[in-house]
């Protein structure tokens, strides 16, 4: 899974697999170290969510997107290749949240 952030953007990008993960067990998830222990590590995951809308949680080295799982679902098993929502953040901030299939990649 590809992470990427832009400017009041968040971008997660899932291999076909990581699709296939996500659609089975509601959570894919990428730990990437960032020093020499564990408290160090950076994870990033993509959560299927009871909630009706998008959510971001954060904090302790974790960064979540949570899905509706609606259109979790919907997502996962229909040819649609991205889902998107505008969530306001402090500050009046808008952060656009986008989550994608990337079924051209191969690792």
């Amino acid at each position: 899974m590809k992470l990427r952030f832009e400017e009041n953007s968040i971008r997660l990008r899932l291999s076909e697999s990581e699709v296939a993960q996500f659609a089975q067990s509601g959570r894919v998830s990428v730990v990437v170290p960032l020093g020499p222990t564990e408290h160090d590590n950076l994870t990033y995951a993509l959560e299927r969510s009871e909630s009706e809308e998008f959510r971001i949680t954060h904090g302790a080295g974790a960064i979540t997107v949570k899905v509706p799982a609606v259109l979790a679902t919907n997502w996962t098993s229909t040819d649609q290749n991205g889902l998107s929502a505008t969530l306001m953040m402090a500050g009046s901030q808008p952060l656009k949240v986008i989550v994608e299939k990337d079924l051209d990649c191969k690792h």
